[in-house]
């Protein structure tokens, strides 16, 4: 035990280096897949809404800033942290506005930028000069005389109320500086924490459920579905099962259509001190590439088991260009290592809750010519946390989709899945008990 202890604080401070080297990038140079104003000058649809003009006034205590539209769009504002950001996603729309208009700095804003972040989806990110608290975000119809308008208005705010004012999956570990009295809040005050702060008076072991893609993100899509929503209704359901058994503590990377980070959906369930993760998606393949069909279980591997596997985990990992994640970075050699030798043991054990899955999933739903496979998704990569990607089918195949859509198949398969869950704890807590 003393080993593993003094193995997991290197671990920690290692990943801590590798943490704070990561993060969007900056106004000067654009990752993949980020917005930038280049974007904007791409021919746009005709049909889509135009912005053409932009404003910023106010100080460094309060900034407003307004766009101006050719009709009302939705937007939604959050914010990220480190550095501080406030982020606006909305509907499709062609930026006409001025080259430069993003790099003039005033007030709380040092700069934006702003593009499509997928066919149907625009975002605009303000680098913001000091912590912010977004004291309102609407979008106006014309009136009076004036365009439609998108107007945010920008607070100044401490770290610690800035931090509080995140959602849960975006919370950095506040500094140490910081006191006790300050984090009252649900916030990880160490880089690797062994349990979340329900554990304290909740002992039940702690399943993450992680709906794959969200927000602007919509994952694979076919006769109409995307795959964001055929997750999230099939997380939502299995949450519901596993709370009716009662012996666990259920936790949602996401429970809504909300765009989460993949290397923060694995932070959350560090944080949460989870005993296991289960992410769910439904893949797809390009028209032209033949047909395929069936539910797949994948573990974390550093060679895929086929092409195939490759191919899903590079599109897979791929999915935080949308959210502008620049994935051109790696970690330190050292954290590679580290991670490395402690997943060891926890792919053992993910390995074993991937045979059950199959095991109880081929008796309910049609199941790939091959279940069982292996590939390097980056969402699998908690070195403590045994994980698994359930490939739930292909909605590029009719048959699939239909049972995708089917609410006696989602029954029937939510069913399969909490009771591989339910005996894989089972088998766990008696070897557990036999190593004693």
């Amino acid at each position: 035990m003393t080993r593993r202890a003094n193995h997991i604080v290197l671990l920690g401070m290692a990943l801590a280096s590798a943490v704070l080297g990561f993060g969007w990038c900056s106004v000067t140079r654009a990752a993949p897949g980020e917005v930038s104003e280049a974007s904007a000058e791409k021919p746009a649809d005709a049909s889509l809404p135009v912005a053409s003009d932009v404003r910023i006034a106010g100080d460094e205590k309060q900034t407003r800033f307004i766009l101006d539209l050719d009709r009302k769009v939705s937007l939604r504002a959050f914010t990220l942290a480190d550095p501080y950001r406030v982020v606006i996603d909305m509907p499709q729309v062609a930026f006409h506005l001025d080259p430069g208009a993003g790099t003039v700095a005033r007030g709380l804003i040092k700069a934006f930028r702003y593009g499509m972040v997928m066919p149907g989806g625009s975002r605009m990110v303000f680098d913001l000069a000091k912590p912010v608290r977004i004291k309102s975000a609407v979008a106006l119809d014309p009136a009076n005389g004036q365009p439609a308008r998108m107007v945010i208005e920008l607070e100044a705010v401490d770290r610690t109320t800035f931090v509080q004012g995140l959602a849960v999956e975006n919370r950095p570990e506040l500094r140490p500086a910081i006191t006790a009295s300050e984090t009252s809040s649900p916030v990880a005050t160490t880089v690797i924490a062994a349990a979340g702060p329900a554990t304290a008076m909740d002992s039940r072991p702690v399943v993450v459920i992680d709906p794959g893609h969200g927000g602007v993100d919509n994952g694979t899509q076919a006769g109409g579905e995307s795959e964001k929503s055929i997750v999230l209704g099939f997380g939502l359901a299995l949450r519901d099962r596993l709370e009716k058994i009662g012996k666990y503590r259920v936790v949602m990377t996401r429970s809504d259509d909300t765009f989460v980070a993949l290397d923060d959906r694995v932070k959350m369930a560090r944080k949460e001190g989870a005993a296991l993760f289960v992410s769910i998606h439904a893949d797809a393949l390009p028209k032209g590439e033949g047909d395929a069909q069936g539910a797949t279980v994948y573990t974390l591997s550093d060679k895929a088991s086929d092409a195939e596997a490759q191919r899903l985990a590079d599109l897979e990992n791929k999915a935080d260009a949308i959210g502008g994640v620049n994935l051109t970075e790696e970690p330190t050699e050292v954290a590679d290592i580290l991670i490395d030798l402690a997943q060891r043991e926890t792919r053992t054990f993910s390995g074993r809750f991937a045979r059950l899955v199959v095991g109880e999933m081929k008796v309910t739903t049609r199941m790939h010519k091959h279940p069982l496979k292996s590939a390097g998704f980056r969402v699998l990569k908690a070195p403590d946390v045994p994980s698994v990607l359930i490939e739930l089918g292909y909605v590029s195949n009719k048959d699939d989709l239909q049972s995708l859509m089917s609410e006696n198949w989602r029954s029937k398969t939510v069913g399969a899945v909490a009771k591989s869950i339910d005996s894989y704890f089972a088998k766990h807590m008696v070897s557990a008990g036999a190593g004693n």
